[in-house]
Parts: C-alpha cells; sequence; structure tokens
C-alpha cells in the first residue's frame, strides 16, 4: 500500500464543484491500493503514517506527528501512484489493486484512521476529484508497505 503524504496548512477535494472533504493543518494523504495488499498493509500503513515525525517542534526539528499535533487528516484515494512508468510514455496501472479491492481497502483504510485519529475527511473513490492544498514548507514523503511474499 502507498501513501503520498504532504504537511498542509489547509486542503481540500470537491466533485462536481462540491466540495466533499476539507481540512485545516494536518496531512493530506494520496491512497493507493496494490494488488496483494490485505488489512495487514493497511493497518501497518496507517501505524506509520500517524507515527510519522513531519511536524517541527519548539525547536524546529521535525519531531511530531500528526497524531501528537492533533492535526487533521485528508484521505484521498488515488490509485496512479501505483503506475509502473518502466518504459514507454504511458503508464501501466497494473500495479494497482483492482478497483473493487482498492474502494473495500480504502474504506477499511478511512474507518480505522476514523477509529484511531480526529479529524479525518476523505476524498470520493472512483470520482473526477479537483485537490486543491497549501503544502507547509514544503514538507513531501512516499511512504510504501510492501506485500510479503
Amino acid at each position: 500500500m502507498i501513501a503520498l503524504l504532504q504537511r498542509v496548512s489547509q486542503a481540500g477535494v470537491a466533485v462536481d464543484g462540491a466540495t466533499v472533504g476539507s481540512i485545516r493543518a494536518g496531512l493530506m494523504v494520496l491512497l493507493c491500493a496494490e494488488r496483494g495488499d490485505t488489512e495487514k498493509e493497511a493497518d501497518a500503513l496507517l501505524a506509520k503514517l500517524l507515527g510519522y515525525r513531519v511536524f517541527n517542534d519548539s525547536n524546529g526539528k521535525m519531531n511530531l506527528s500528526v497524531a501528537a499535533v492533533e492535526g487533521a487528516l485528508l484521505l484521498v484515494p488515488q490509485f496512479t501512484l501505483a503506475a509502473d512508468t518502466k518504459s514507454g510514455t504511458r503508464p501501466s496501472f497494473t500495479p494497482a489493486a483492482p478497483p473493487e479491492e482498492g474502494r473495500r481497502l480504502f474504506d477499511y483504510f478511512v474507518q480505522q484512521a476514523r477509529i484511531k485519529h480526529a479529524p479525518v475527511a476523505t476524498g470520493q473513490f472512483g470520482a473526477h476529484m479537483q485537490v486543491s492544498l497549501v503544502n507547509d514548507g514544503p514538507v513531501t514523503f512516499w511512504l510504501q508497505v510492501k506485500v510479503e511474499k
């Protein structure tokens, strides 16, 4: 499972001109389930995400997690993170989980995030979304939990 997280001062997602999710300070996270991912990978990625230290402490060092600063989460499904771009000029999405499985794991991730953290806003799976954000820093990290074979 993949997460591209960005520390933001604000972020929002709109579908057909209507806002479906927005946050103030926190993390905007693009999420992607890969083929073979299960709840195990989702749980591991969520634990890593909630504990990842990307917020500044009183000394200006990135030592605090979103949980520690009580920041918000905006979780946005984005299957294109799994794109295989090794050859040619058109990405292959074979590494991404099939849509039904991707939706199931995204919904599971959101449910678990809401149990462990608040507030949590989301994008809309399968919709054409417009995502806006103010990246604070800028601070952006790629987190990935691989399937154990």
